[in-house]
Parts: structure tokens; sequence; C-alpha cells
């Protein structure tokens, strides 16, 4: 007698996504995303059962709690696209950034004065030791395009180091484009933080990609992610790698041992199971949802943000396209009223960055109410 197979049918899309948003449970008025993303209920259960198995302390515990840094590793090169034998944890983007500048030992990387500090002192520092020099293009507010790379590149340039999404405008970066103008011959180093888990980026033309966890992926603070293209792993070294960078770690005999020949040669020390853990659980999260629809529901509230900002008659600072945006939005606040302009929103219970004396950046993830959306254009034009 043959059984016929069970079908199974696939999850429904709309299911998916529908039980990603009923994960979280942030604030009605928080828009404020690109500062730190509230994690889900996932990721909270996550750190809290990890924490009760240390605490137990049984016989085997470590190992239990080690298994994280592999599953977080997992996601990371599923979500990233990466190979896992290319993908590395770190415990923020800033250390990976620093790795990534400390591992060039020559030539210059070409990098925009307008970029987020995290992005800059690194290769300010490495210029600094006298590694790799540094060139500066653009400046705040100046989008950095295939166009502005191309103009600044000289016979010295080995590397471009970019965000994928600028923290100030919000601008997202076209990285094939700047791969195009700079061809195979230099390193193409992104800072992802403000794009991913929540832009639907091909991170392809990046040769290393760093990001955290604490922003749009919401999975708190202490781990984040390294990708690496053949190209980057064999031309950056694992100047800051550590003792459990290397093969045979676990055998204490007082020699340098060989680095690892993957990514993970760029590993300093054990990263916390908790960290690692908790980044995981919001990747895996991620995933059930897709980047694709996620960026898709981020892009219609930040359509309706925009729209109740220009009724309310406030200059919007950031792009309106959205090919060339991620979830920030810039409000600008004319009279040198910012500061007055964001203690109201927070009065009314609304979350944004103040930036400077003219700007609010607003900040809209796929589970933002639109509810708060009319008050704070009111609020950002008084």
């Amino acid at each position: 007698m043959t059984t016929a197979p069970i079908h199974v049918p696939a999850p429904d899309a709309g299911a998916l996504l529908a039980s990603y948003l009923e994960a979280f449970s942030e604030d009605r008025g928080y828009l404020n995303f690109a500062r730190f993303g509230p994690p889900s209920r996932a990721v909270v259960d996550t750190s809290a059962r990890l924490m009760e198995t240390a605490m137990a302390g049984e016989v085997g515990v470590g190992k239990a709690l080690d298994v994280q840094t592999l599953r977080a590793r997992e996601a990371f090169a599923r979500v990233s696209g990466f190979p896992l034998d290319r993908v590395a944890l770190v415990p923020n983007t800033s250390l990976g950034l620093f790795q990534a500048a400390f591992g060039l030992e020559s030539g210059s990387v070409l990098i925009s004065s307008g970029e987020f500090p995290a992005n800059l002192y690194p290769w300010l520092r490495n210029n600094r030791i006298g590694r790799a020099g540094v060139h500066v293009m653009g400046g705040p507010g100046v989008h950095v395009t295939p166009d502005l790379v191309a103009g600044a590149m000289s016979a010295e340039t080995v590397a471009v180091a970019v965000s994928a999404v600028d923290f100030r405008t919000g601008f997202r970066a076209d990285l094939a484009g700047i791969r195009d103008v700079i061809g195979s011959d230099r390193l193409l180093a992104v800072d992802g933080i403000q794009a991913f888990g929540a832009v639907d980026v091909d991170w392809s033309p990046a040769d290393v990609l760093v990001t955290g966890g604490q922003k749009w992926v919401r999975a708190g603070w202490g781990a984040g992610g390294m990708a690496f293209s053949d190209a980057g792993l064999e031309r950056i070294q694992p100047v800051l790698g550590g003792w459990t960078g290397v093969v045979d770690e676990h055998v204490h005999d007082g020699t340098e041992h060989e680095t690892r020949p993957d990514a993970t040669r760029f590993s300093i020390s054990a990263l916390s199971p908790f960290a690692a853990g908790a980044f995981a659980s919001a990747l895996e999260l991620i995933e059930s949802a897709s980047v694709a629809r996620i960026e898709a529901r981020i892009a219609s509230g930040v359509d309706a943000l925009i729209g109740c900002l220009d009724e309310a008659g406030v200059g919007v600072l950031s792009p309106r396209e959205r090919a060339d945006r991620g979830g920030i939005v810039v409000a600008r606040v004319p009279g040198g009223r910012a500061a007055q302009a964001h203690a109201a929103l927070e009065a009314e219970g609304i979350s944004a960055t103040l930036h400077g004396e003219d700007r609010i950046r607003l900040s809209v993830h796929a589970t933002t109410s639109h509810e708060m959306f009319p008050v704070a254009a009111l609020f950002c034009g008084r």
C-alpha cells in the first residue's frame, strides 16, 4: 500500500509578517529607530532564558551557552547573503570598523567627513599610526554618490568607506554604483548599521560589511556582525585578532598559533552568549518576515510621515524617492527652534533625535503606528 505524501501548505506571507509585527510592543510615539530599536519579546525571552541557564550553573553550562555564537553567525550569514566562513561576530559596529581599518597597511582610504564618527575615527586612527592614509571628501549632508567617489579618487586610493544609509540625511548609498567606479582593485568598506535588517540591500558589492544589532535589527546591545568578500578577507589583516581567532585556541601551550583561515580570524575574545543569542533571535525573526516585506512596511510609513510634514508646511531634508532612502526622515525646523520643538515632541510622547539647531530626525520601522505622524508634524512646524 502506497501512502500519498502529506502536503504541508507554505506559510502565508501575510501571516508571517503579522506574526513579526505582533512580536513588538513599543510605544506608539516611538519614532527613533535610527537611535536604537526596541527589541521583540523573542529577544527578551531569549536573553532571560540564557541568563537563567547561566544562573543554574549546571554541568556543561558553558557548552550550552557557547552554541549561541554559531547560531548567531549562521543567522547573520543568511540575512547578509555571505557564506558562513566569510562572517564573524563583533560586540559592536565600532570595533568591527576599527578591525577593518587597522587591517589595511598602506595606501589611502577615501571617506566622507560627513560620516558618523564611528565610521570616521577608525580610519583616522589608523592614519595617525602611519599604516594607511585618509583622504576626506564631501562633508556633512553631502550625499556620497558614485560621481562624488569617482571625482575624489586618486592613484593612492586602496579603499572607499561609506555608510549604506547616512545617519544625518537618510540617503541610501548606491553600493553597486560605487563598486563600478572604484573597480575590483580597491576595497569597499560598508557601515551597515542604519540599513541592515530594514532595507533590502544587495550587500555583495561590499568587501567588508560591518553592522550592529541595536538599531534596525532590534537585538539590543552587545552583538553585531562582520562579513567579507574573498578580496576583503585576503587583503584586510587580523591585526586586532585575539586568542579566539586562531586555530587550536583551547590549546594553551605558550606559543603563537596560526590565525584561522576564515572570517573568525577577527575574533578577539569570546562574545557574550546572551548578546549572541539575542542577536540570533532578532535575525531569525527578520528572516521569518523577510527584509523585503519589512522594508515595504517601512517605506509606506515614511511616505505617510513625509505627507504629514508636507501638509504641516515642514521642510523635509531627507530623500523622498524610495530607492534613495531607508527609514530616516529629517524635518527642518527653522529659526533655531529645533530644541524647543524636540522638547514639545517629548511632552507629547514622541521619541525622536535632535540634530543641531534646525533639524529633528524621525525614523520609522515596520511596526510604527502612523497615528502620531500628524502630531509630530504639527510640533515640528511650530
